[in-house]
């Protein structure tokens, strides 16, 4: 039954991370850290300003650096090279999830808020080199970011993304309202399953078992 809601997608758009790799290797607890030294040397305030600031700019503006580049005119380029050095050390090759990708009848891309480069990073470490089409940051969306609809409306027309022929697969349901107004099929990737959400079509805490369920249906 569920793979016929997804006969017609030829567009598979994957969120990068706690989507790709699963959210216990919790490489956003050292993003986290690194964005917040980062912002107490931008704007020279002590850690407990500058984690309250990141949480206002997440939910005001979608992403800390989001905020800090309409508050405080910051440069986005320094700031994605910093907050992305991190270990990736905990990630492991997944070659069933790089095979269930690769079968997926169309084009494949990835669209994270973090860089293009990390996003590169991440993808050798899980072992889906060459598995995806295209990979785009938040920096080809003019540094606009998810959930906003014109962040998403960038990078579709860039790659030539068809929202009606398309799914999404994001871990943060924010991120899914945007594509489901669009058309776009939305699988909500996530250990636990949120209420129930008009915008969100599908849940999985396992996507290379889903990604096998569309596969042997095809």
């Amino acid at each position: 039954m569920i793979a016929k809601q997804f006969a017609h997608v030829r567009h598979w758009v994957f969120d990068l991370d706690n989507t790709l790799y699963h959210p216990s290797a919790r490489l956003f607890d050292q993003i986290e850290v690194r964005m917040t030294q980062f912002v107490m040397d931008a704007l020279g305030v002590d850690q407990a300003e500058a984690d309250h600031l990141r949480q206002h700019y997440w939910h005001t503006y979608g992403t800390t650096l989001a905020g800090l580049m309409r508050e405080h005119d910051v440069d986005p380029a320094p700031y994605l090279t910093h907050v992305h050095e991190i270990s990736l050390e905990h990630l492991e090759h997944d070659a069933a999830l790089a095979t269930a990708i690769s079968k997926l009848p169309g084009r494949k891309i990835v669209y994270t808020n973090g860089s293009a480069p990390y996003a590169e990073r991440v993808i050798a470490a899980r072992g889906l080199t060459g598995v995806f089409d295209a990979v785009y940051g938040v920096e080809h969306a003019d540094f606009h970011p998810k959930p906003e609809r014109r962040a998403f409306e960038a990078v579709f027309s860039a790659d030539g993304v068809e929202p009606k022929t398309a799914a999404m697969f994001e871990d943060d349901t924010r991120n899914l309202a945007a594509p489901h107004a669009m058309g776009m099929q939305c699988v909500h990737v996530a250990p636990d399953a949120t209420k129930p959400a008009p915008h969100i079509h599908h849940h999985t805490d396992d996507l290379t078992n889903f990604l096998s369920i569309l596969i042997r249906s095809d």
